[in-house]
């Protein structure tokens, strides 16, 4: 079967599953240019379309998600979405209105799915759809939770594990635990939308002044830097409970900002973050605990955007009882469109086989292209046969390039296909990057490529594992701190990205040239972008964020472009 999976929510997008094998993924927000797009789906459907050499009448079924009256009501009204999306990201005044529209958002999204919001979303993906050409395809709505539940468990490679979403809301949940086995996924516990760890986050981003939904990373990197505050002391512990699987709140999410509001008052706000950050670690840690029991497994499956917050996956991950761990690496909305059609697959007895040991999912581009685009941008390009090298000997004199290789990544982190590469050992580049290029919070570290040799001797508990897609935080080896100065949390983690010894391509060659010139296998690797906007998709795209950034060189295809004068 040919299953396209589609998402039209927050960070919307879409994956084609061919005979049970994932061909291609991609987000609309790369297409768009629209940080985190929540309009329907369409370029990414056209791009999945287009780049396998399918027509639209070969789509045998077309598998969605969320079917509750917030996400039903944003199909029939896309400018109520659209007047969120301009609240949630700054694009409106503050005002009585932009309050009453967050408001709104957190009260009706926490409204279970029932037979009318399912019809009338059904009737509305119909109609999108059929201006695509779908009308052939039948329609497959899947759960909220058991798309996130279905990607993780099916793309972790364990043939039966314990599976915990934890996310905002989505379907009238925020939470779920399954057990994964025989193919088949069988839910345990569920915690209702109204009692959400996520929502509880979300707003204490927004107290921070910063941007939910988004910019949740940021209050996870300050709270490091917070004196600690003892557990016994933290008065936000107890607001939050986890007993046999499901989370429970002291007020509901709709009702979390004043109390949240008043307990900020009394504290600065990286100590707020640090209380915050500790209730967020502790339930995530009690909510595994209670999935190893109900289960009786000893591996472990995560999605959900609450599993992007690498802080509490650690201590996770550290658990006796956890023997291994996978984290789905598009955890969070955006890798809704795969769990669906994996989801819809298995509904179908259709036979999977979805692996995710590369991410490069996108668009490629030709090399022909890629040489247009420089000329047309009056870029001055070298052909170079050695390109890794070269790359590794700009870096080695502190020049920040700019990488654009082979598909783009699937997921929100680059991997080595759209990166912007330094040293890692240099502080001072670590900064240019965050304040000059990136543009960005100065505490918010970087994360660091190295090749799997390297890992094993700079991190203190990488022991191996599926985590390979900076999906983790290891501890970096006392001993080994200064070669990755510039990568490094102020409490001694990294979020690496893991490179095979035996890996033939042009990343693992920069990593083996790295190891030459400054004595460890491993660079810092940030997105190729200008903060706040999506990682570049195109040869268009990175020529643009190129000449706008700092960036010394571009390393595009097999080109090598230096900045102008």
């Amino acid at each position: 079967m040919n299953i396209l999976g589609i998402w039209d929510g927050h960070d919307s997008g879409a994956a084609l599953l061919v005979d049970g094998r994932l061909r291609f993924a991609v987000n609309e927000e790369r297409l768009t240019r629209r940080k985190l797009e929540i309009a329907f789906p369409s370029r990414s459907i056209e791009m999945c379309l287009g780049r396998t050499g399918l027509r639209p009448d070969q789509i045998d079924l077309v598998a969605a998600t969320t079917s509750d009256p917030a996400k039903t009501l944003g199909r029939l009204w896309p400018g109520s979405k659209e007047r969120y999306y301009a609240v949630r990201r700054r694009k409106s005044a503050p005002g009585p209105l932009a309050g009453l529209t967050r408001a709104m958002k957190y009260r009706i999204t926490e409204w279970r799915p029932g037979p009318i919001s399912r019809s009338l979303s059904e009737a509305a993906l119909k109609r999108q759809l059929a201006r695509h050409g779908l009308t052939r395809a039948a329609l497959r709505l899947v759960d909220h939770h058991a798309a996130h539940a279905a990607g993780a468990a099916w793309c972790s490679g364990f043939s039966e594990c314990a599976v915990v979403t934890i996310d905002g809301l989505g379907d009238g949940l925020s939470s779920t635990i399954s057990r994964f086995s025989n193919g088949r996924l069988h839910r345990l516990a569920a915690s209702l939308a109204r009692h959400s760890i996520g929502v509880f986050f979300e707003h204490v981003t927004t107290l921070l002044n910063m941007r939910e939904l988004e910019d949740e990373g940021k209050v996870m990197a300050l709270a490091d830097y917070a004196a600690p505050i003892p557990d016994a002391d933290n008065p936000l512990l107890p607001w939050v409970g986890v007993k046999d699987g499901v989370i429970t709140t002291r007020w509901p999410g709709h009702a979390l900002r004043r109390p949240l509001a008043r307990v900020h008052w009394r504290y600065a706000n990286e100590q707020f973050a640090y209380l915050a950050q500790r209730t967020v670690e502790r339930a995530a840690v009690a909510l595994a605990r209670d999935a190893m029991r109900l289960t009786g497994s000893r591996r472990l499956a995560l999605a959900g955007g609450v599993v992007s917050n690498v802080k509490a996956t650690r201590h996770v991950r550290l658990l006796p009882e956890v023997d291994d761990l996978f984290i789905f690496p598009h955890m969070g909305d955006g890798g809704l469109a795969l769990g669906a059609a994996v989801q819809a697959a298995t509904d179908a007895h259709e036979p999977l086989r979805v692996e995710l040991d590369r991410l490069d999912l996108g668009p490629a581009y030709e090399e022909s292209e890629i040489a247009a685009r420089l000329e047309a941008a009056g870029l001055r390009a070298v052909r170079a046969a050695d390109l890794p090298c070269r790359v590794a000997e700009l870096l080695a004199d502190g020049r920040i390039a700019m990488w654009f290789q082979g598909g783009m990544e699937y997921g929100p982190r680059a991997l080595g296909q759209r990166s912007v590469l330094a040293r890692p050992d240099r502080a001072d580049l670590r900064d240019r990057l965050n304040l000059a290029l990136k543009r960005r919070v100065w505490y918010q570290p970087f994360c660091p490529s190295m090749l799997e040799h390297d890992a094993a001797r700079l991190l203190a508990d990488w022991a191996g594992g599926r985590n390979r897609a900076m999906t983790m935080a290891y501890k970096v080896a006392d001993e080994h701190r200064p070669l990755l100065a510039g990568v490094i949390s102020v409490d001694g983690t990294c979020r690496p990205q893991i490179v095979g010894d035996d890996d033939a391509g042009p990343l693992a060659e920069l990593l083996r040239s790295a190891r030459r010139r400054w004595g460890a296998g491993a660079v810092l690797n940030t997105s190729f972008n200008i903060h706040g906007e999506p990682l570049v998709c195109s040869p268009s795209d990175a020529i643009d964020v190129f000449l706008r950034s700092g960036a010394d060189a571009l390393a595009i295809g097999p080109f090598l472009v230096h900045r102008p004068g």
